[in-house]
């Protein structure tokens, strides 16, 4: 059922005498209406008050057929009123430009509070009357120039999504989840345009964008810290271990330990660099003093978080290059696909994203893929005698995605290509659903990605190939 709780002010103008205000409170409360402030300005008018309530819509549109029938709203007034908050420096002069603006502007100010964060900013929580509120959109346009501005009575839900109060709340609201600037801020609501407009041509509600978004941002805000807790396995072999870590948001991260030496695959989004530290170094005993490198299975930002951490990481030639177009300040493969692109930016924002440096990539290939197959040999990998037979994808996913398969054991390293949905945890497939709503598809080309999945299975040794997917537990080909 949807949710038809709202918020909004009324502007009353009550007769000087008693028991006014309680007639007008006995009417508001009968309907199980929350009165949540209370208000007066008597520079405005000595008979009016500002009462703001929460509750349900139509209780409030009854509320106000009797407020009216007593003669305390104005029929057929525009007015509005506005709370807002200005982040301000705390120091001499920063608060006269907002009054200026309030003044340029004939705003009259209801309601004004300040409240000092002990640090060198301070807020000022301001209720402004408006008479013709078409000129709010103007007035917030140029404070948002010179100071932070946060609407608190603003319901996104009754407004065009062009109005600048809806953006403003929402860059805010994710600003808050990461510490953005404002450049970064306008980075997040241009990218976040872009995908509405893409999913607009598909029907799909503007308003549905922004939601999921912010859903993401909550995902990988929540994350962090304490409230890291990734499902962590260990899996024993004759002669090596595997210990994955599967956080909520980003890519499993498995480490293949041998000879008191670690290889990863794959490693996750940045953001989380100190938990992954942490995790990893409570599941491997002696793990910061013990010598690591990296393979990785393609180039997606959720992948590829941690690569700074090795001198050395295994890639195919393709990935290569799309780390030397990062480098280079270009749009790596994904993000020339218009549908990704947009989404891509938002990923590298919001998980702190940047490119491995290139003198630390080594180049897998021993000859070119034929990318006319779904998979095709490129050369061999070896790690502490562990030894790989590696395959080059032809893009269905992500450009120069791989698969390793075991020539002289049971591990089969699948990346994305085949990943095991089945063994996600509810937040993992809660995460998990939101990409491909932002890019329409996480697949380069999900045609060739299906090829791509039914070569990995047939690539396979036996059904007991232990699989380590880019995503979900491993588990035994067989088992699937």
């Amino acid at each position: 059922m949807a949710d038809t709780t709202m918020k909004k002010t009324y502007i009353t103008h009550m007769p000087d005498k008693p028991g006014a205000l309680l007639r007008a409170v006995d009417i508001i409360s009968r309907l199980g209406i929350n009165i949540t402030r209370v208000s007066y300005n008597k520079s405005l008018d000595t008979n009016t008050l500002f009462i703001d309530v929460c509750g349900d819509a139509e209780k409030i549109e009854e509320a106000s057929e009797h407020l009216s029938g007593l003669g305390y709203l104005s029929e057929g007034s525009n007015a509005e009123i506005i709370l807002l908050e200005f982040k301000l420096e705390d120091k001499a002069g920063t608060l006269r430009p907002v009054l200026e603006l309030i003044e340029s502007r004939n705003f009259n100010i209801s309601y004004i509070n300040s409240q000092s964060e002990g640090g060198d900013c301070q807020h000022f929580k301001m209720g402004l009357y408006v008479d013709d509120p078409s000129v709010i959109k103007d007035f917030l346009d140029s404070a948002a120039r010179f100071c932070e501005v946060r609407i608190l009575n603003y319901d996104r839900i009754e407004k065009n999504l062009d109005n600048t109060v809806f953006y403003i709340t929402f860059a805010n609201s994710i600003s808050e989840k990461f510490s953005f600037d404002r450049a970064q801020m306008n980075c997040l609501l241009s990218d976040s345009n872009r995908i509405m407009m893409l999913l607009e041509e598909q029907n799909e509600p503007p308003l549905k964008t922004f939601e999921a978004v912010e859903k993401y941002a909550g995902f990988i805000a929540a994350s962090r810290g304490e409230n890291f807790t990734p499902r962590i396995s260990r899996f024993d072999f004759p002669d090596f271990t595997v210990h994955v870590v599967e956080p909520a948001c980003g890519s499993n991260i498995s480490v293949i330990e041998k000879g008191g030496r670690l290889l990863f695959v794959d490693t996750g989004f940045a953001i989380y660099e100190n938990e992954m530290k942490k995790a990893l170094e409570s599941a491997i005993p002696g793990f910061s003093g013990m010598d690591k490198e990296c393979i990785i299975s393609h180039a997606d930002i959720d992948h590829c978080g941690l690569l700074h951490w090795f001198d050395k990481v295994w890639v195919s030639r393709t990935s290569y290059e799309n780390f030397r177009l990062e480098n280079a300040k270009e749009n790596n493969f994904r993000e020339q696909n218009p549908l990704h692109e947009p989404h891509c930016h938002i990923m590298k924002l919001m998980s702190e994203y940047s490119p491995p440096d290139l003198s630390r990539l080594c180049i897998i290939n021993e000859q070119e893929p034929d990318l006319t197959q779904p998979l095709s040999f490129i050369g061999v990998f070896e790690f502490e005698g562990l030894k790989f037979d590696v395959y080059e994808g032809a893009g269905g996913h992500a450009k120069g995605e791989i698969v390793a398969k075991g020539s002289n054991n049971d591990l089969l390293i699948t990346g994305d290509i085949l990943v095991n949905a089945k063994g996600f945890l509810p937040e993992q497939a809660e995460f998990n659903l939101l990409s491909p709503y932002l890019m329409t598809s996480v697949n380069m080309d999900s045609t060739l990605a299906s090829a791509e999945r039914r070569a990995v299975v047939s690539l396979a040794k036996s059904s007991n190939s232990f699989v380590l997917p880019g995503h979900g537990t491993p588990f035994r080909l067989g088992e699937r």
